[in-house]
């Protein structure tokens, strides 16, 4: 029989390639009918399967005694103690957000959020990293503006809070923004569910809202494909989903009510592929298989066909399985809630997804539910750095036309005008919020709400300018910038999550990328001891053919011992020493990936500084030390624009001015060489303090004192502490939110 299917045109527009629809074939020994196809393509889509990234993913460490969920599930989960866990996760919605900003960033808050309660936690905090295209550019600040529209309007509307997060703007970005968020949860170990199928004779409950046609094949469909400036974005609004973060709180509410008193045997968000990746995962995840009876389903449309119902990405939906005895009590508890809850199915022992019109009714689709969820296909795709890689990095990326005070005016910018629009402080957690190096959240007692005394560290970072120029060695900086910033509050590294965006995976250069990318985590990771417990691959993040630099980022969650003292933050005050620890690298490569260097100097290649991983352990680890203690009085971790914007930043928080011995040259002054802090020590203590760094092995002198009204970098000209604080808050603030940029 051949294997060839009659219109071959159907599954192509679905997204699957020739030899894709020849294994669908092999799998079910026969054609697959036209929903059989539509649930393929979209399980089988980058999004849902990682086809081309799981390869490389399998090289990231992932296990530790503390690691009670791993990748796989809808969430990580670690134990931090006292019979208490954390549920962390971090997604993308980078392509809806490019079509419809509001909603795009919206539903991706909704989604992650979700991801949390399904574990059987309650969300307690959303970090957003977010990257556009160039503020001058009329569509990326409609997007900016949008996106950060969207991000405000979901999560203060659910109720959890947005407690730090990233905005860049880059060229790279330009049509196509990266959207990332972050979310945390709290429970208690014996309320941890996961998303399997198990107990035949078990119903599969539909809870939440309406299935409509709004976002059909969204996130699956739009997260395979660029973008193509050509195509106008109404053809593609239909598949970015509507979100309602009302009945969001309702559900997340109901689910948590029905996981306290034990109703559910395992739960499922329903994010991208809709009812069919919810149904085939938690059966394949089981053993099992599922009967589903799409009639069954409720709807907000009429007449909608069996392949929409079940790939539709409507949101707030979540499938429970439930033994039959506890049916009604579950549909009590969602009436109480107003959520609506229909029983759509029941759990088989066939292993089949047998999708029916009626439980008994006619049979329109059945496939082995293992083959949607876990016989993807998976590529080793071809890899290859680029050919010019040794041209490229023998560029020196120090030149170029240098005005100190004019470029680090350009440098500085206070992302204030964004995290102003969230509410950082629902539930009184936040210690340490948004602009600040990392979030600091005091940990609770699930189940009392008591304060444990002891505080959860928070950081997303990443750097497209690194990873362009090197993207293992810029993937393990990005690390240790994570590790740094929960360690200026005071934290030491558990766990990292990863959101890795890259561009065109058919590309060899992209997957060159990633995988030095993966290795530069693993790395990273391993001498961090912080395992990867989940994460996620966005590709085909490319417009008009141009690949985005490639942009790992992370998230990583840690825990601070005991919150009484409280870190001390970035403020200089008069009356400081300024002490520099960690290393300065050789200055002849120093510039290579920095923000100087891209921005003013126009040069993105040339080498990155060289990085010492282990002194970076060392550096975090005695920095976490020095906060839980109280030893010092002002710390900042110095990322990107170097040395001299960390300390403008330090003077514009405490509105104090600082002398600084050298660093009188835009080379010293902006090099991003990695695994550096600044430290505001007592002028009389600054002696002990040293031999204190030198007994831990941490390279520490000091460079500098604080007081008067203007920052002075050597002999270089002062400037202004007000003039540099103006500077900083006027640029997002003159760019964006006036409500008058057009797309």
């Amino acid at each position: 029989m051949s294997t060839a299917p009659q219109d071959s045109s159907v599954h192509r527009a679905l997204g699957l390639s020739d030899d894709e629809y020849h294994q669908i074939y092999k799998l079910l020994e026969r054609h697959p009918n036209h929903l059989e196809l539509a649930m393929y393509s979209v399980m089988w889509s980058e999004h849902c399967s990682y086809k081309s990234s799981k390869i490389h993913l399998k090289r990231l460490p992932t296990e530790a005694p503390w690691v009670l969920v791993g990748p796989g599930e809808n969430a990580g989960v670690i134990d931090v103690g006292d019979n208490i866990a954390l549920a962390i996760r971090i997604e993308s919605h980078n392509h809806p957000s490019a079509i419809e900003p509001y909603q795009g960033a919206a539903t991706g808050v909704g989604g992650i959020l979700r991801d949390i309660f399904t574990m059987g936690a309650r969300p307690i905090a959303v970090m957003d990293p977010l990257r556009f295209g160039p503020l001058d550019d009329p569509r990326s600040r409609w997007i900016a503006e949008g996106v950060i529209s969207g991000v405000s309007g979901y999560g203060n509307s659910v109720g959890v809070p947005t407690v730090g997060g990233e905005v860049v703007f880059d060229e790279t970005y330009k049509g196509n923004p990266l959207v990332n968020v972050l979310a945390m949860g709290i429970l208690p170990v014996e309320r941890l569910v996961l998303g399997q199928a198990s107990g035949v004779d078990n119903l599969a409950i539909l809870l939440g809202a309406s299935t409509g046609r709004d976002g059909i094949g969204g996130v699956s469909v739009l997260a395979s494909a660029g973008f193509d400036e050509n195509v106008d974005d109404a053809d593609k609004r239909p598949s970015v989903q509507v979100g309602d973060p009302y009945e969001e709180k309702r559900l997340l509410e109901a689910c948590l009510e029905l996981l306290d008193e034990g109703l559910v045997t395992g739960i499922q968000d329903l994010g991208g592929a809709g009812i069919t990746c919810a149904t085939s995962e938690t059966a394949s995840r089981g053993g099992a298989g599922m009967d589903v009876d799409i009639s069954a389903i409720h709807s907000r449309e009429e007449g909608m066909e069996p392949f929409e119902l079940m790939t539709s990405e409507s949101q707030e939906r979540m499938l429970a399985i439930v033994e039959p005895h506890n049916v009604d009590r579950v549909l009590e508890i969602s009436r109480q809630w107003e959520v609506q809850a229909s029983v759509i199915g029941r759990v088989t022992g066939t292993g089949q997804l047998t999708i029916r019109n009626g439980l008994e009714g006619e049979t329109l689709a059945n496939v082995r539910a293992s083959t949607l969820h876990d016989d993807a296909p998976e590529y080793n795709r071809p890899l290859a750095p680029p050919p010019n890689l040794a041209e490229r990095r023998s560029q020196d990326a120090s030149q170029g036309p240098v005005d100190l005070q004019s470029d680090l005016i350009r440098l500085i910018c206070d992302p204030s005008w964004v995290y102003s629009q969230y509410d950082h402080q629902l539930f009184l957690n936040t210690v340490v919020g948004p602009g600040a190096d990392g979030t600091l959240l005091r940990l609770r007692d699930p189940k009392t709400g008591r304060e444990t005394g002891r505080g959860i560290g928070l950081s997303t970072d990443g750097n497209h300018r690194w990873c362009h120029v090197d993207p293992r060695l810029g993937t393990t900086m990005v690390v240790a910038e994570a590790v740094m910033n929960i360690a200026c509050v005071g934290a030491t590294p558990l766990a990292v999550v990863n959101c890795l965006n890259f561009g065109n995976p058919e590309h060899s250069e992209v997957m060159w990328q990633l995988s030095e990318a993966v290795d530069g985590m693993a790395a990273a990771c391993v001498a961090f001891d912080s395992p990867v417990v989940g994460g996620n691959v966005s590709l085909y993040n490319e417009t008009n053919g141009h690949d985005i630099a490639p942009t790992p980022v992370v998230g990583v969650v840690g825990m601070h011992p005991n919150l009484k003292n409280r870190p001390p933050g970035m403020a200089l005050s008069s009356g400081m020493a300024l002490v520099l620890l960690g290393n300065d690298a050789d200055l002849d490569t120093a510039m290579g990936g920095s923000r100087w260097a891209w921005e003013i100097g126009g040069c993105k290649d040339g080498r990155l500084p060289e990085f010492d991983l282990d002194q970076a352990v060392r550096t975090a680890s005695f920095v976490a030390s020095l906060v839980q203690e109280g030893h010092c009085r002002a710390v900042h971790d110095i990322g990107e624009g170097g040395i001299g914007v960390a300390v403008a930043e330090m003077a514009i928080a405490g509105r104090i001015g600082i002398r600084v011995f050298g660093y009188d040259d835009h080379v010293s002054m902006f090099n991003e060489s990695g695994g550096r802090v600044l430290v505001g020590i007592g002028l009389s203590e600054i002696d002990e303090f040293l031999e204190k760094a030198e007994s831990a092995r941490i390279p520490a002198r000091k460079i500098g004192e604080s007081g008067g009204s203007v920052v002075q970098f050597g002999e270089a000209e002062p400037m202004p502490v007000a003039s540099l604080e103006t500077a900083a808050r006027r640029q997002l603030r003159d760019a964006l939110g006036r409500g008058t940029v057009n797309s």
